[in-house]
């Protein structure tokens, strides 16, 4: 897909918890939005920060092309995302975008359909869900957090499919990890994952003990976004590749995570 680099105006802030900001973008030159696809994401330049030198890569939430925005669900981590999440609405954010790939869709309408994210690992699973339910799919989520102070986008993930959750402290949902939800004793066609390493890693676990297809959306730190810097490396069964060009969407048959 065509790269390109954009002036985004900050059409809202939206402050979803102590740790987090929805920031909800439109172009600041007016014109439409270019295509984007779920599972991708694009790298912010941090103008405000003088410590943050590289952009930071942020997954595509959601697309509204009606509205023409793009949503970015940001973390709290450091001082270049505590810098974004603070900007006010008519601010001005350069993206580059839409940089990786995409998930894989299922072959066809009847299979049964997992979404799994886990604390900001959710963000790209709301755009996905739309896509699938937009194709004919019926998508399911799960969604897990540490307890209900930490719930994230609940009634948008209503709008597109049923929704079960999990919370550590047992708070919200089931308690536990998202593992261990009762939901996982149905039977699923396709898994699609993205969060923490180890709740991937597990539910990665689950999908081969039981010849699920099972993709993984990966995390690693992703400076430039175009394979140059190589921060992102991952070894896989095909070598050592860099997550931002050839992800960060992952067959988990690919990993050589130790499952």
């Amino acid at each position: 897909m065509k790269k390109y680099i954009l002036d985004f105006r900050i059409a809202e802030n939206v402050q979803l918890h102590d740790n987090y900001a929805l920031l909800k973008l439109t172009p600041a030159n007016g014109q439409p939005l270019p295509p984007m696809l779920p599972g991708q994401f694009v790298e912010v330049r941090v103008d405000r920060s003088p410590a943050t030198f590289l952009r930071r890569p942020i997954s595509i939430n959601f697309v509204d092309y009606d509205r023409n925005e793009l949503w970015l669900l940001i973390r709290k981590a450091g001082e270049g995302t505590r810098t974004l999440c603070a900007l006010p609405a008519g601010e001005t954010l350069n993206l580059v975008l839409p940089l990786g790939n995409t998930f894989t869709p299922p072959e066809n309408p009847n299979e049964k359909i997992l979404l799994v994210g886990g604390g900001v690992g959710i963000a790209p699973m709301l755009y996905w869900g739309k896509y699938l339910k937009e194709k004919g799919y019926t998508p399911r989520f799960l969604l897990g957090f540490r307890s209900d102070k930490d719930l994230l986008q609940y009634e948008q993930f209503k709008q597109w499919g049923e929704v079960y959750l999990s919370t550590e402290d047992g708070s919200l949902g089931e308690k536990g990890f998202v593992t261990q939800h009762s939901v996982l004793e149905q039977p699923f066609d396709r898994l699609y994952v993205c969060g923490p390493k180890p709740m991937m890693v597990a539910v990665a676990r689950y999908a081969r003990e039981r010849n699920i297809f099972c993709e993984v959306s990966l995390e690693n730190t992703m400076a430039c976004g175009v394979g140059a810097c190589l921060c992102c490396v991952e070894d896989t069964v095909e070598g050592h590749v860099c997550v931002c060009k050839e992800g960060p969407i992952f067959n988990i048959e690919k990993l050589k995570w130790q499952i």
